[in-house]
């Protein structure tokens, strides 16, 4: 249904160097920088941050975003780089059956404090 989203950044740099470090385990770099914004994707930019525009209209409110793994090892490795990024881990990765029995996932906050998830869905 989505085509691409676009999240806010307060601090454009620091937030481009963890989705940098984040997205390349699972398949997603940098794709285009455009008037302070930067396009992440496989191949076409779906995942975009961009410098606050103008004073923010209230505080600021967790945003959830779950980025797809291609496999379960990536989304160790989306862990890893989360961390080394200085992350703060949410739900470090395991299979969470209450969604299904094959759902991988592993929870952070950015730099922003969103809720990032990266998810694998396949059985192995």
């Amino acid at each position: 249904m989505l085509d691409h989203v676009e999240i806010q950044v307060g601090d454009p740099v620091r937030s481009a160097a963890f989705y940098d470090a984040v997205l390349t385990p699972l398949g997603a770099g940098r794709r285009i920088e455009h008037e302070g914004r930067i396009g992440y994707g496989p191949a076409r930019p779906a995942f975009w941050i961009g410098p606050v525009a103008g004073p923010p209209a209230g505080p600021a409110r967790e945003t959830h975003l779950a980025f797809t793994a291609p496999d379960r090892a990536a989304v160790d490795a989306f862990h890893t780089a989360a961390v080394a990024q200085e992350a703060e881990v949410l739900h470090e990765p395991k299979l969470w059956p209450r969604y299904h029995d094959s759902y991988y996932a592993v929870f952070v906050r950015d730099p922003d404090g969103n809720n990032v998830e990266a998810v694998c869905e396949s059985p192995v």
